[in-house]
């Protein structure tokens, strides 16, 4: 299976940049990972909604023009299906069953993602009601990537 993160921003703090590493690492048993980034838009302080939607759609058309075309698009969206871990791996081994070869998860930046790249995804998820930093996230979704792929397989994982 072929897994891409496509997301917005990058990753200057030290200790996600390890943690995305490792987790690269224990991936590379169960799939083909490709994180590819975008250039995120410096939002200011206070900024209104006009601009931030400005910034989101600024974002949003990098993310699609990188957008792999024979991917399932999974957009990360705080109003998207919450599943559990177990029902998250079960999910990708149905989409894999159904010849989903290749998923795309996509992480918007601080303000979101735009409208258009909701609407160009096949699915949302969430994985809480609260809100995460976005290079926080990227590492919560190689976690739990990789624990359904120890799931799917039936190997021990931390519960």
């Amino acid at each position: 299976m072929k897994i891409t993160v496509l997301c917005v921003g990058k990753i200057k703090e030290k200790f996600y940049v390890q943690a995305i590493d490792e987790f690269r690492k224990r991936l590379s048993r169960y799939c083909s990972l490709q994180i590819l980034e975008a250039a995120d838009e410096k939002t200011p302080e206070g900024a209104s909604e006009i601009l931030l939607e400005q910034i989101r759609e600024k974002e949003g058309s990098r993310l699609l023009a990188m957008l792999p075309e024979d991917s399932y698009v999974i957009a990360l969206a705080i109003d998207g299906k919450n599943p559990d871990s177990i029902e998250l791996a079960e999910h990708i081994q149905s989409l894999a069953c159904r010849g989903r070869s290749h998923l795309t998860f996509i992480i918007g930046g601080s303000v979101g993602l735009s409208r258009q790249v909701l609407a160009c995804a096949d699915e949302k998820l969430s994985f809480s009601r609260m809100t995460f930093p976005h290079q926080l996230m990227r590492v919560i979704l190689l976690e739990q990537i990789y624990r359904s792929f120890r799931i799917i397989r039936h190997e021990p994982y931390h519960k």
